[in-house]
């Protein structure tokens, strides 16, 4: 985020442009582009959509990306083909019908979890319509030329219901856009050239004005055509842990087929026979399908997560590195403040009362539009009772505006000047004619910057001369629940830094209040690279927040860079994320939905192991108690037979799938815990979970199996 130094000596602020409407920074309530909070996870809709898609992921070509379900897919295709020798083995024909469903039901959770994120790419893709650009021409004239003719560098110009044709940013003028096609909020927006609110984006529309845009993307690479691209998950690249755990899971499907190949051998020893078709059930019992299955809707779940908060991510590495980040770089204004300081209280210097001081601050005040200049006024009302008044009340009153240069406002009226601003500045401007000036005033000035507010001297001369009144409280307001989240994080284990454009004084007052683990004052781009790159070079992951131009190199820096969607184009292409709603405080919800997404991937994969060690205790011994007797003893389910063993086996490896879809598309429920709790919590739940739920369901479907006349 771009700061604003709030120095005692500077602490006069101008007004700034609000960047949306009022009431427009109410958060949208993580609506979908379809204005949903989410979509059920088993919505009949999104299962009969999704269907076709599950069929056409059966092509090897697809499935080889998964070499786990790709051995199922293999075990499938020899198991079908062994039937047909044999057509009136109802065993060999109900194996591969259970064997062809794993697969199908694997390829509907990953084509269900990309089906949410394609209803939300049409919805996207309704915002993109081709349009015609006004390009200006050296001379100043203009052409009119399709969209898709643009080239970066062209200047396009656009009023009052155009539909902008590119990303670009604004190099002249200030218009109010309707951006509710991207961020699902229905407020328009402000923007404006020379400055951190200058960046547009194709699709929009321009609701009131003019302004001169500079393109600054490739027809086909706007935002809208990456967003497109990443919600449908198209452009998912495979994230290195996932990269990681595919070789793992590929190596103990390896793993268990070797150990299958030798059962074989043993089985003709003692005296009994395998068929290819029990030796394939048998290894696709064993390898952790459960996992292979669930493991690309776990990755498509967690971007998509985000996009129902309205944030883009780039990639797929970016979320998961969100779940590892352990610095967290927070701007404090907009952030851990409510942005706007709130005037607190009058505080008089000997002589005077708080009365005089509310009254003066009140007058100086009535032209004062910015936050912090209503807040005064309002202050003055509530607390000691003063009309509002109004500047139409005061018809020869002549009204001082501030300015860089004086850091001072006011009003002469009724034969007083009435001064209020910067201690150094109002010091000096009663000083100069010849007032006399307290010593407390300074005093009580330093005291509220060390207790983290902003002070402000209010000064009049009257026929009694120029003297200092007292001094206002600005106090930036720490959100509410900010210590508590932050409480969160440190449970968590990651380190929470704000970063202010503050003096030292006002800053550690701050941090203090908001509970943050440490600060960085009065900022600079160049403080900001240096204090990334020092928490990296201890091995620790970065995320931060930014919007403007100079936040580009330190978001690029970042391993999670989240860029305002208001912000420049430089910082959205610095970043690889971007938050729709330009709410800074998401940075805390991204990288919790990026724990979630790795704590998810680890649950599922503690209990597809464990669930394969179970079928494995499950089937072996009912397999071979025939020919040894002993192994009995091990068939603690007393499961009716063999056939009914695996049988069982490999329908409740089908079923456990489409059970655990919820769970993968919603996540494992997160808990700021420390890791070693986190761990011994998973291991607990989805170990024995693993373990347990095999024994059950295979019993289950073994009774029922039984029941069936002929097979039991």
């Amino acid at each position: 985020m771009t700061t604003r130094t709030q120095k005692q000596e500077d602490s006069m602020s101008t007004a700034t442009t609000p960047t949306r409407a009022p009431h427009s920074d109410v958060p949208t309530g993580h609506k979908t582009p379809e204005g949903r909070v989410g979509a059920g996870l088993f919505d009949p809709k999104q299962l009969i959509k999704s269907l076709p898609d599950a069929f056409r992921k059966l092509d090897p070509r697809v499935m080889i990306k998964s070499p786990v379900m790709f051995v199922v897919w293999i075990g499938s295709a020899l198991t079908t083909v062994f039937s047909f020798t044999d057509p009136g083995d109802w065993f060999g024909w109900t194996i591969s019908a259970w064997l062809w469903l794993t697969v199908i039901f694997a390829n509907l959770a990953e084509a269900v979890a990309e089906g949410r994120g394609k209803a939300q790419a049409d919805t996207l893709r309704k915002a993109k319509t081709d349009t015609v650009a006004r390009r200006l021409l050296k001379d100043g004239s203009e052409e009119q030329v399709p969209g898709t003719d643009l080239k970066i560098g062209d200047l396009v110009v656009c009023e009052a219901g155009d539909i902008i044709p590119g990303d670009g940013d604004v190099v002249e003028g200030v218009a109010s856009v309707d951006e509710s096609a991207i961020t699902g909020e229905s407020a328009p927006v402000i923007r404006e050239s020379g400055g951190d609110r200058s960046a547009v984006t194709g699709g929009t529309k321009v609701l009131s004005d003019r302004i001169v845009i500079k393109i600054t993307t490739k027809p086909g690479e706007t935002f809208i055509d990456r967003m497109i691209n990443l919600v449908e998950g198209a452009a998912r690249q495979k994230t290195p842990n996932e990269i990681a755990l595919n070789i793992l899971l590929a190596s103990l499907a390896i793993v268990f087929l070797l150990a299958v190949a030798t059962l074989p051998p043993f089985a003709d020893y003692a005296g009994t026979h395998l068929t290819m078709v029990v030796l394939v059930a048998l290894l696709v019992c064993l390898i952790p399908t459960t996992i292979g299955a669930l493991l690309s809707a776990i990755g498509i779940a967690g971007m998509d997560r985000l996009v129902q908060r309205n944030v883009l991510a780039m990639s797929g590495r970016a979320v998961e590195a969100a779940g590892d980040v352990s610095t967290l770089l927070l701007d404090k204004t907009g952030t851990i403040t409510l942005g706007n300081r709130q005037a607190s209280e009058f505080v008089p210097v000997r002589g005077t009362t708080e009365a005089q001081v509310a009254d003066a601050a009140q007058l100086s005040s009535l032209a004062d539009e910015t936050p912090e200049g209503r807040s005064i006024v309002v202050l003055a009302k509530e607390k000691y009772g003063l009309r509002e008044r109004h500047q139409g009340e005061l018809a020869n009153a002549e009204w001082i505006a501030f300015t860089a240069q004086t850091r001072m406002s006011g009003v002469d009226v009724d034969g007083q000047k009435i001064r209020k601003g910067a201690a150094g500045s109002v010091i000096a401007w009663v000083q100069e004619r010849g007032g006399m000036v307290t010593d407390d005033a300074d005093t009580l000035a330093n005291r509220i910057s060390e207790a983290g507010g902003t002070p402000l001297l209010v000064a009049v001369e009257d026929t009694d001369g120029a003297r200092v009144l007292g001094v206002i409280h600005l106090k930036d307001v720490v959100k509410d629940g900010m210590r508590e989240r932050f409480e969160e994080l440190r449970r968590m284990g990651i380190k929470t830094v704000m970063i202010t454009g503050d003096n030292p004084l006002t800053a550690k007052a701050i941090a203090e209040e908001a509970g943050v683990d440490d600060f960085l004052a009065e900022a600079t781009p160049e403080d900001k690279m240096a204090l990334i790159k020092r928490e990296q070079a201890g091995g620790k992951l970065v995320a931060m927040t930014g919007d403007g131009t100079n936040d580009a190199p330190a978001l690029a820096q970042a391993d999670v860079g989240v860029a305002m969607n208001t912000g420049t184009s430089a910082a959205k292409e610095a970043g690889n994320m971007v938050d729709l709603d330009s709410n800074p405080t998401k940075l805390i919800e991204i990288v919790e939905i990026g724990k979630q997404l790795l704590i998810t991937r680890g649950a599922l994969t503690t209990f597809s192991i464990a669930n394969d060690v179970a079928k494995y205790f499950a089937i072996i011994p009912a397999l071979f108690a025939a020919v040894h007797p002993g192994l009995d003893k091990l068939n603690i389910m007393g499961l009716s037979s063999p056939d009914s063993a695996i049988l069982s086996a490999v329908i409740f490896n089908a079923l456990i799938i489409i059970a655990l879809v919820p769970l993968s598309l919603k996540g494992v429920q997160y808990r700021p815990v420390s890791a070693d709790k986190m761990l011994r919590r998973n291991l607990t739940i989805y170990g024995m979970g693993g373990l347990i739920a095999p024994f059950i369901g295979i019993k289950i479907i073994d009774l029922l199996i039984s029941l069936i006349p002929g097979i039991g």
